[in-house]
Order: structure tokens, then C-alpha cells, then sequence
């Protein structure tokens, strides 16, 4: 049986087991540099942005290390019987090797494992490493766009210390996101001692930035840069006058218990004032409460040759009490041509006025409203795209079957009505990243009813006031291009749609594994290994295309395929907690 493009209502009612062509799957170009790609937004005009993470080749500076030192060297052995003696194996690298400059692919990644621990991470003795980068996915071949990160002094290179998150493109292709400072390595010589240390610092936590269709990148302007301050940019729509409106966040200032640790802590005595700041900036990595700065959705106004001419504070979802001396925070993550702003915000809990939540939360006209209602039993969520028409979309979190569960909603502005619709089952998470102005709405959702801890995540397609979402993956072809082989892709997470139903997002594809270095990896007996690796790719409906039931053995083929790829939600997971589209 077959069913035409229009009948995407319903799809979701047909067997598991059913794949066809109603959209053709284009690889997009990737850089040659990492290994995992994914896609953030795109324009109707084709353009694509993103990210890559797995970056090859990450720079290690030896140069400060004392290889004497037990923190390394306990590692060293801890990683000599883990990862070598217990396959009755011998390592092939000793410390002494990378003193000298010598890493070979182990050795690089023992020193990436090590440098990645949290105690090491979180000590500012050791060097830092960010293994993400923006990416124009067009025009191909993709390249890698630096935001904030700089030449290293101390090796070749950029520093490669640095968080950068490229999150969307207006319709002429500026674009904009957010980079954290680049580390520089210093000597500091703590009151007492008698011998300097190293220690990496920066300037500032994170900033937003605007990147013209040039390549030039402009930062914006924080509300407070006090001790640094922090920002981002999640969305950028051009205006019907002309330039541009970004939203995202700005820190306002430092709330009072935040103030106080630094008067305690932060005298540049025993440590340079910069990493002090650094660390209780850090405490707010669990629980923004925690963080140093009260940061506010912020909406930037820009003109045509992206200066910015205002910066407005959107508000806060709650009045804060004289006796709340903890950080609030609010971010918008997404911007209409209208300037009205969606996203989330600190709100107190109906029923526990002590109970801080944090909230799908609408900007409009200097208010900051739910769009969730509480009674529901909802607890948390983002509202992460909205188009011209004011309809929004997004998820929302509560516990269904015992289980902390997202699901995605839409929500209709001008009625103020909010609607769940059916994903893939009850205790399935999904969420909504991105709608069209047809109301088309795409996002990811679980698909393993079986098992209750780390679920795969597959992408599916809803039009608003169908009964149910559609999986993505049903709509594709049963096999390669070759008519035998089976379809190399399973689109995992759904990030974009343009006004022509083309969709954007990541797929998973089998491939050689390589190591840290980009060379492939082969096992004891010189054979070739092989991985999932994360696909950015564009998704085009076919005229006339018509879904059918793939052969059973097709169909078996892609179960199997798809069920080895678990690992996926939680190789995403961390890079989902940055982008726009969840804030």
C-alpha cells in the first residue's frame, strides 16, 4: 500500500517496518579537520551553518608539564592497565615520549583523556581544550569560521581553547552565535612562594557575536562586564526596515552572595584574579542559581551594516525577593521579524513560591509570559523557534512513568492556546527545535519503548492539527542509490525546515574509524574498524514521492543498524545542552 506526501498525517500509523522515498538524502560537505558534524540552522536561500566536533590533531603543549608530578603520572598507570594490560596488551608510549614532543596516537589520546578529567579540567594549572567549531556547511566545500579564538604564543595554531557555537542565519546569510575567551598561558607567583606557577586564563566567560556575509565578526555588547561578564547570540532575523534583530542573553551584574564570595575569595594573593573568577564561574555549570552573574534574554538591535544601535533587557518570568541573593537568569533563543522573542526563564512554582523552575517563556512588549501551564504538572522546558505568524514550539518537561520525560508543543500566540501533540509513545522524550511559516514543525524524538535509560533518538516531520508526529526515517529510500545495499543513513535529529519543507539536521553513517590524529584504526589483526559518525545532511521532498513497505529484510537490516547506534543520544546529548535550539 501506498500513500502520497500529503498523507504525512498519518504515517506514523503505518508499520515500523516502513521506508520509502519521499525525500531524497544530500550528504553536505564536511570538514576534513573532525570527525562529528551537525547542523544548527539554514535559510530558504540553501545556506547552512553548524558545528564539528571530534577536531583532529587538538594541540597538547608539553611545555609547562611536570612529568614528575603524581597527577600525571597516577593517570599514566591508572590508563597503562586499563586501556593496554587488560587486553594483554603493551602500551606503546611513555611519558618521557610526550616530555620530548613525541605523541603517537595513543599517547595524544591518553593526554586528551587525562587534560578532559574533571579534576584536571577544573584546575587552572593545565592547558584547555575545546574540541568544537563553527562551520558554513555552504558553499561547499565547508570551512571552518573562527569566532572569537586566536594564534596560539606557544604553539602553531589557534589556541583551540574555546567554546563556539554557531546558531543561526538571517535570510542574506549574516550569521551569528557565541565564543567563549581564548586561554593564555601566564606565570603567577602565589604571596609566600618563592617560585612562579602556570596558569591559563581569559578575559571573559563568553561573548555574542554577529559574522557579516564577508566573514567579519562582531561582538556584542554585554549589559555588565563586570569581572568579564557573559553573553550569547542564538538567533538573528532581519527587520522589515532594514538591519537586524539578534537575541540571546547578557549578564546584568553580580548578585549579592556572588559578590561576597568574590570579596572573600578573589584578592589576587594566592592565585591571579582571573582564575578566581574562573572557578566561581564554573559552579554554575550544574545549577544556574549557582552562577556569578544575574544574565538576562537580551535583544540586540543592529543596522544594515551591523552596528549595533540598542541593547534591551527583556526581563525576567519573576519578581525577585530582597532576601534572594542567588543568580537569575533568562535567555531568549529565538526572534521573529516582529522582535518578538522566545526561550526561557527563572519562574516561581505556583505551588512553592521557594521553588525556582525554569520555564518556556515568551518576550513581548516589555513582558515576560508562560506559555506552560503548571498545573499540568510541568515543570521545565525552552521554547526554542517562532515564526512571523506567532506560532511557537518547543518542549516542556515533566515525569511520566516514573521517568523525567520532554514533549515537544506548539503554541499559538494570538489565542494563547498550547497543544501537545502524540510523538512516538507515552514515555518517549521528544522536542520541537524548528517550525516553518507552514506551520511544519521538525525535532527528534525516542523510539526504543523497551529500554528505559539511554534511547535512541530518530527525527520526525508535524503539521500543526495532525493527530501525530511522522519519523523521518519512514520517508526515506529502503536502499542506496545502487538498488541492493542498505540505506547507509538513519537521520537522527531533525534541526531546520525552510519554507519549502527542506529539512536540515544529522544523520548517522557507518564508517572507518579514525583515531585522534584522522588516521584509520585497525585491529590486532590489521583489519579496518568501524563507527557511527554524526552526518550533516539536506533533505529535499520528491515530487510525486510515495512511501512503501520496504522487503522484511530491509526492514531487519535497518533495525539492526539503527539499535547499534544507542551510543548516538549520548554523543549529541552534551552538544544539544549548547545549541540554540535548546539553549
Amino acid at each position: 500500500m501506498k500513500k502520497s506526501l500529503v498523507a504525512l498525517s498519518i504515517l506514523t500509523g503505518l508499520s515500523a517496518h516502513v521506508h520509502g522515498a519521499v525525500y531524497q538524502v544530500e550528504e553536505l560537505s564536511t570538514l576534513d579537520i573532525a570527525k562529528h558534524h551537525y547542523v544548527t540552522d539554514a535559510n530558504n536561500n540553501g545556506e547552512v551553518i553548524g558545528q564539528a566536533r571530534g577536531v583532529y590533531n587538538l594541540p597538547i603543549d608539553v611545555s609547562y608539564i611536570d612529568f614528575s608530578d603524581s597527577q600525571i603520572t597516577n593517570a599514566y598507570d591508572d590508563w597503562e592497565r586499563s586501556q593496554f594490560e587488560a587486553i594483554d596488551k603493551e602500551i606503546t608510549f611513555t611519558l618521557d615520549d610526550i616530555e620530548a614532543g613525541n605523541l603517537n596516537a595513543d599517547a595524544h589520546r591518553f593526554m586528551l583523556s587525562f587534560l578532559s578529567t574533571s579534576s584536571v579540567n577544573s584546575d587552572a594549572n593545565w592547558q584547555k581544550i575545546a574540541d568544537s567549531v563553527a562551520v558554513n556547511f555552504t558553499p561547499s566545500p565547508a570551512t571552518e569560521q573562527v569566532l572569537l579564538d586566536e594564534q596560539s604564543n606557544h604553539y602553531d595554531g589557534l589556541t583551540r581553547s574555546v567554546a563556539n557555537l554557531y546558531n543561526a542565519i538571517s535570510e542574506d546569510g549574516v550569521r551569528a552565535g557565541w565564543s567563549s575567551a581564548p586561554y593564555e598561558q601566564i606565570e603567577f607567583t602565589p604571596s609566600g612562594d618563592d617560585e612562579a606557577q602556570t596558569y591559563f586564563v581569559r578575559d571573559f566567560r563568553s561573548r555574542g557575536v554577529v559574522v557579516g556575509v564577508d566573514g567579519t565578526v562582531v561582538t556584542l555588547p554585554v549589559i555588565s562586564d563586570l569581572y568579564g561578564g557573559q553573553g550569547t547570540a542564538n538567533d538573528i532575523v532581519m527587520r522589515p526596515d532594514g538591519g537586524y534583530y539578534v537575541v540571546g542573553d547578557s549578564s546584568t551584574g553580580v548578585p549579592e552572595d556572588r559578590q561576597d564570595n568574590y570579596d572573600d575569595r578573589c584578592d589576587g594573593e594566592d592565585e591571579p584574579v582571573a582564575v578566581c573568577v574562573w572557578e566561581i564561574e564554573n559552579r554554575s555549570a550544574s545549577n544556574t542559581r549557582n552562577g556569578l552573574y544575574d544574565r538576562r534574554a537580551t535583544l540586540w538591535t543592529l543596522d544594515a551594516d551591523l552596528n549595533v544601535v540598542d541593547t534591551k533587557n527583556l526581563g525576567l518570568g519573576l519578581s525577585i525577593e530582597e532576601d534572594e541573593n542567588s543568580a537569575f537568569v533568562s535567555t531568549a533563543l529565538a526572534v521573529n521579524a516582529q522582535g518578538i522573542a522566545v526561550g526561557y526563564s527563572h519562574i516561581r512554582d505556583n505551588n512553592n513560591d521557594n521553588r525556582i523552575n525554569t520555564l518556556p517563556a515568551l518576550f513581548k512588549d516589555g513582558e515576560v509570559l508562560e506559555i506552560i501551564d503548571q498545573e499540568d504538572d510541568w515543570y521545565s522546558g525552552k521554547a526554542t523557534a517562532i515564526t512571523d505568524n506567532g506560532i511557537v514550539t518547543g518542549y516542556a518537561t515533566k515525569n511520566i512513568e516514573g521517568r523525567r520525560t520532554t514533549k515537544f508543543f506548539y503554541h499559538n500566540i494570538e489565542t494563547g492556546t498550547t497543544v501537545f501533540p502524540t510523538d512516538y509513545f507515552t514515555s518517549s522524550s521528544s522536542v520541537g527545535r524548528d517550525i516553518n511559516e507552514q506551520g511544519v514543525i521538525v525535532g527528534e524524538g525516542e523510539v526504543d519503548v523497551v529500554n528505559s535509560g539511554s534511547r535512541r533518538r530518530e527525527g520526525f516531520i508535524y503539521t500543526l492539527g495532525d493527530d501525530k508526529i511522522a519519523n523521518i526515517n519512514d520517508l526515506l529510500p529502503c536502499y542506496d542509490v545502487d538498488g541492493e545495499s542498505n540505506y547507509p543513513y538513519t537521520f537522527a535529529e531533525a534541526t531546520a525546515i525552510d519554507d519549502d519543507n527542506i529539512i536540515y539536521g544529522v544523520a548517522t553513517k557507518t564508517e572507518p574509524k579514525l583515531n585522534s590524529f584522522g588516521e584509520v584504526e585497525v585491529d590486532s589483526d590489521g583489519e579496518t574498524l568501524y563507527e557511527s559518525v554524526a552526518k550533516p545532511v539536506k533533505l529535499t521532498p520528491i515530487a510525486g514521492g510515495e512511501v512503501e513497505e520496504c522487503p522484511p529484510e530491509a526492514a531487519e537490516t535497518y533495525e539492526r543498524q539503527s539499535g547499534s547506534l544507542g551510543w548516538f543520544a549520548l554523543l549529541a546529548l552534551p552538544l544539544l545542552g549548547w545549541r540554540r535550539k535548546h539553549g
